[in-house]
């Protein structure tokens, strides 16, 4: 099995992002279940504003959205920034609109048969909201979303440390991660022996 990881933290890389720490514990557990795990950080790349797979010759989400489609299991991992997803994940959802309209060999959408999940972090409330957003779009698209297939870490309202300078709230938000990945892994394997 495959999946995809879609870091939509605003820090570019070497920049040290507290969103893909608590996504490695859910990547980390994937690959106990014999899952490959590709990553993709869209503040690394030029990601073009639209709806469409391609938008232009230096477009780089091409490269993104054939990825998903190959893959069993799609991750997208967000900051929170004042109680919403961060820029990059409300441009991925508008990217993978795009695959609504796809269908494979079958007739079948391409996001049929393919599972989805949230990871969330920041110092702000708004995780849940978050979550349901983010979820509920990837549902319209067409992705099946598990029971507990999300994780997420906060430090409550107002300012605060950062996930990767305090160990407070690791112990649940990693817990909670392991058993996404598990959730994800399950509800993938079903839906391939069902041949969906």
């Amino acid at each position: 099995m495959e999946a995809v990881v879609v870091n939509c933290t605003l820090k570019p890389s070497p920049e040290q992002s507290n969103t893909e720490q608590l996504t490695r514990t859910v990547t980390s557990a994937l690959e106990q279940h014999d899952v490959t795990v590709r990553w993709f950080r869209l503040a690394d790349m030029t990601i073009d504003h639209g709806v469409q797979t391609s938008m232009s010759d230096d477009d780089e989400w091409p490269t993104v959205h054939d990825a998903v489609v190959a893959a069993d299991i799609l991750v997208v991992a967000t900051p929170t920034w004042v109680g919403h997803p961060a820029s990059y994940a409300q441009q991925t959802l508008e990217r993978l609109d795009a695959m609504i309209s796809e269908t494979r060999a079958d007739g079948e959408p391409v996001a049929l048969g393919k599972v989805a999940g949230v990871v969330v972090t920041g110092n702000e409330d708004g995780a849940h909201h978050v979550i349901s957003e983010i979820s509920g779009a990837l549902v319209d698209i067409g992705f099946t979303i598990p029971g507990q297939a999300w994780t997420y870490w906060n430090r409550g309202p107002g300012p605060g440390p950062q996930y990767t300078e305090t160990d407070a709230g690791h112990d649940w938000s990693e817990k909670t991660g392991r058993t996404m990945a598990t959730r994800l892994v399950e509800v993938a394997r079903a839906l391939a022996t069902a041949g969906v």
